[in-house]
């Protein structure tokens, strides 16, 4: 039962992994949310350096366009 959950943890993260690179080039998927939410569910540590470098881009972007509108 336990190694069924990790199999499905590892489909669900590459799943949204693939999903978030198809939502980079489509406007109406949130390709970096997508991404970051696959990397979260696979919780491999070799993807943590990954996960905070995507999120430190996402936010920087947040705040740039807060302070344009």
């Amino acid at each position: 039962m336990k190694k069924f959950k990790k199999l499905l943890k590892k489909i669900a993260g590459y799943s949204l992994i693939g999903l978030g690179v198809i939502g980079l080039f489509t406007p109406f998927l949130q390709g970096i949310l997508l991404i970051i939410a696959g990397l979260t569910a696979l919780g491999d540590d070799r993807y943590k350096k990954l996960l905070d470098k995507l999120k430190k881009k996402y936010q920087e972007r947040k705040r740039k366009n807060s302070k344009t509108s």
